[in-house]
């Protein structure tokens, strides 16, 4: 004789459950429209689509959606209450139960204790805590990170998210960066913080039409995820991400999204000055998604190209309640959201070592041909009659930057 399955009732909203030996929160249940079972008709022959959200430590507020019935060993963690005592635990084990609970508190109740510099696969060295530091007395994490080459950037920006998952201050993140550096950035995350990033591409968006439907929505699919600003900004892209933007494109409280990291940041800036200053479609892409993230870090090792423009366009980005496009940034309040380092400027390490070999430039010079130098005068004389030959400002401008191309 076969027995019928026994299928477990759907979860209610707001259950733990553990499904796929993993515990989540259930968001959310939706129940089928036909039965599979038309004999019964009952709650129990309906499908149920259900939507978690994990409570694990190493993937908090990721999402999962599971038909319930056929998940295997899907179970409700039943409620209970408090167990009968049926005597004392060693002094050991309730020690270790405290120091357990501690941890687990830390974060919420003294603000000034750190987590994340434990719980990375990293050195630490102490000027990397500075922009923690700074992050997490922030309301809104807006952070200017200039250092200098070599310094770790990446380390620090690192330790700031993971600090803000800890804290429960954040949930979905979102790294911008050139595409060469998407796999660099994802790998860094997942060696070091213990952190899985998803790159969104191309290949990404195909995969997930294949396996999830033509109207899944890449920015949507996981709460932590890397791109190009060369991908966003493109019709496609930038059009599936508006879709889960407010339909005024208006920021509302609380924010859609929750960390903005821009690496080589001075990439999205305007190019030049006074009218010339115009947006490029990756400062336009910028713009448009920044005020829907409530943290924003910016990463760069040159944050200022000579044009008070571009430089305070680019504080505007990360902070327009501080700052203003084409008005000098007041010192005081630059000094609040920019962390700036530079190799020289660090002391030695406790031992008297420097923390950095020094640097030696040495001049090497090159001999011309002499066909060279005939050409390179040849070159300079006919940059000297164009520019004269330039009928106005504009023409200049225009003949400086070809001669300068040649």
């Amino acid at each position: 004789m076969i027995h019928p399955t026994v299928i477990a009732p759907p979860p209610e909203i707001g259950q733990i459950v553990t499904v796929r030996q993993r515990r989540y929160a259930v968001a959310d249940v939706q129940q089928s429209a036909i039965p599979y079972d038309v004999l019964t008709q009952s709650r129990n022959s309906y499908h149920h689509l259900v939507t978690l959200s994990s409570i694990e430590d190493d993937a908090m507020g990721e999402t999962l959606q599971v038909i319930w019935e056929l998940e295997v060993n899907a179970r409700v963690n039943e409620k209970s209450g408090l167990p009968n005592p049926s005597g004392f635990d060693p002094p050991a084990k309730f020690d270790a139960f405290l120091n357990a609970v501690r941890w687990g508190a830390i974060s919420s109740a003294d603000v000034r204790a750190l987590q994340s510099p434990f719980r990375s696969g990293i050195t630490i060295e102490d000027y990397q805590l500075d922009p923690l530091v700074r992050a997490i007395q922030m309301p809104r994490a807006n952070l200017l990170i200039a250092d200098d080459v070599g310094l770790g950037k990446t380390i620090e920006a690192g330790l700031i998210v993971q600090e803000l998952l800890l804290r429960n201050r954040a949930q979905i993140v979102l790294i911008v960066c050139p595409s060469s550096l998407q796999i660099q950035w994802r790998d860094q995350m997942r060696e070091k913080f213990g952190l899985e990033f998803r790159i969104v591409d191309s290949d990404l968006m195909r995969t997930l039409r294949r396996t999830r439907g033509i109207h899944t929505n890449p920015w949507s699919h996981f709460p932590r995820l890397i791109t190009s600003i060369d991908f966003l900004k493109r019709d496609r892209p930038m059009r599936l991400f508006k879709e889960l933007l407010p339909a005024d494109d208006e920021p509302r409280y609380p924010r859609r999204f929750d960390i903005l990291i821009i690496d080589e940041a001075h990439n999205i800036a305007p190019v030049g000055r006074g009218k010339y200053a115009t947006d490029s479609l990756r400062t336009l892409a910028i713009r448009t998604i920044a005020p829907h993230f409530e943290h924003k870090l910016f990463l760069t090792a040159t944050p200022h190209n000579g044009y008070k423009e571009s430089f305070t366009a680019l504080l505007e980005l990360l902070d327009n309640q501080r700052f203003a496009r084409g008005i000098e940034p007041a010192r005081e309040q630059l000094q609040l959201v920019m962390v700036r380092r530079m190799k020289s400027e660090l002391p030695a390490q406790f031992d008297g070592t420097p923390r950095f070999p020094k640097r030696h430039i040495q001049a090497i010079e090159v001999a011309y041909t002499d066909e060279e130098k005939q050409a390179h005068a040849w070159l300079q004389e006919y940059t000297e009659l164009r520019q004269q030959s330039s009928n106005d400002a504009v023409e200049r401008y225009a003949t400086e930057f070809m001669m300068k191309m040649l």
